[in-house]
């Protein structure tokens, strides 16, 4: 959804996509630690269906709607602060404005994203995964068209620019929750899987936050070391800030079937953990990894030898100066080239990140996200700010950082403390 915000905008201006892009990766940010939790509830899914308790999940689900509805008030208050905020990054004076409009208009959407991980976890952490893809596929497309009708003002609504990018977001992440909730909500599921049952489990919800919780803490604290390297990377001019959007951008759309594979596998190893098969838990992590590197493979190549092909999109309607679009799309190209370079190390990182999840080994992720935020985003800080390193040293720092990443967790998978642990109380398998 963010991605076609950030596109549209840039037919806007190359300062509006920037905005969009920055502020993005804060509201982001600010979301992770529930999100990391909300969705932590594949694993339960996951692993209450393959011990054959299927009783349990509908319970499990709602701990994690229930967490995400709590979490909505409190996400609204970034609309209060999001001034103060994009003052400290400092960041070019028509840029900051379009980064609180945009950030603030997300943050009435935070619900929607919380609730909606939630309930979908429910179809994801048994396999459904078809219900998943053609939910957000439908709510993709409504975003799409909000996008442009509300950006540009047509079938009688105002021109909003990077407002109307927002609200398009921030609405069809709420029907996309009311979709989700209603579909669970089915009399089969109700019937075989208890997700009628939505009462507060205080020892369910706290098994949830105990294991849940340094999930989040770890999700926000890899996004908040990139947050802090964006922020810092804004200050560098607007050609390296715009390039380094375009590039992020371009990373993370593509990048979506690796979120979706390793999802796939830390639910494979949580179903076979639930079965106490500990053998085809490890086969399903294998494949996922191999999956996962196979595919980003094939991108990395992509984007080294037709990069074009990736940024015509943001060029289609470009109304800048043909000399300022072309420096920052060459630029762009030479950073897509960074993204190739890392691409593997992410992958393997991201996957083999969800397979231990899966398992529960959350307080080594958490540990180690730690240790790699603060790495990153003191380096960033260093470089930027007194080490007086361009738009190159930032992305060596970046590449580097990221392919330290996936082998240290390649070295976790590969020592095995993962595959003896369970989230869930044992009842068919013990």
């Amino acid at each position: 959804m963010t991605f076609v915000d950030r596109m549209m905008l840039r037919w806007v201006s190359g300062d509006a996509m920037t905005a969009a892009f920055q502020a993005n990766v804060v509201w982001f940010s600010s979301l992770c630690l529930p999100l990391g939790i909300a969705s932590y509830a594949n694993t339960f899914v996951s692993q209450y269906n393959g011990d054959h308790q299927y009783q349990r999940i509908g319970p499990a689900v709602w701990q994690a709607i229930w967490f995400s509805l709590f979490c909505v008030p409190i996400m609204a208050l970034g609309v209060f602060f999001a001034p103060q905020y994009f003052a400290m990054a400092n960041h070019s004076a028509p840029v900051q404005p379009l980064e609180v409009i945009y950030f603030q208009t997300l943050c009435w959407g935070s619900g929607g994203m919380l609730i909606s991980q939630a309930a979908a976890s429910f179809f994801s952490g048994r396999g459904q995964t078809q219900v998943v893809m053609w939910t957000d596929g439908v709510f993709a497309l409504l975003n799409l068209v909000l996008d442009y009708i509300w950006i540009f003002g047509y079938l009688g609504f105002p021109e909003m620019g990077i407002a109307g990018a927002g609200y398009a977001t921030a609405v069809s992440l709420w029907l996309k929750a009311i979709t989700y909730l209603l579909l669970m909500l089915r009399a089969e599921y109700r019937e075989k899987y208890h997700t009628g049952v939505f009462g507060f489990d205080k020892k369910l919800f706290w098994r949830m936050m105990r294991f849940g919780g340094p999930s989040g803490v770890q999700m926000f604290l890899d996004v908040f070391g990139f947050t802090l390297f964006i922020m810092m990377v804004g200050r560098l001019g607007s050609v390296e800030t715009e390039a380094t959007s375009m590039a992020f951008s371009i990373s993370s759309f593509a990048f979506m079937p690796i979120w979706g594979i390793g999802i796939t596998a830390g639910i494979l190893v949580g179903q076979r953990l639930g079965e106490n098969r500990a053998d085809l838990a490890e086969r399903s992590a294998w494949n996922g990894i191999r999956l996962g590197l196979s595919y980003m493979l094939v991108i990395s190549l992509l984007y080294w030898f037709i990069p074009d092909v990736f940024l015509s999109g943001f060029f289609a309607a470009d109304q800048e100066g043909q000399e300022t679009a072309a420096e920052s799309r060459a630029l762009a190209r030479t950073l897509l080239q960074f993204v190739a370079a890392y691409n593997l190390f992410d992958a393997l990182f991201m996957v083999l990140a969800s397979i231990i999840k899966g398992a529960g080994d959350t307080v080594f992720v958490m540990w180690t996200s730690l240790v790699a935020a603060v790495v990153l985003a003191l380096s960033s800080y260093l470089i930027v700010e007194y080490a007086n390193g361009g738009v190159f040293a930032c992305w060596y720092l970046i590449t580097g950082w990221i392919a330290v990443l996936g082998l240290v967790f390649l070295a976790r998978f590969l020592g095995g403390a993962w595959k003896s642990m369970r989230v869930i109380e044992m009842k068919n398998h013990v």
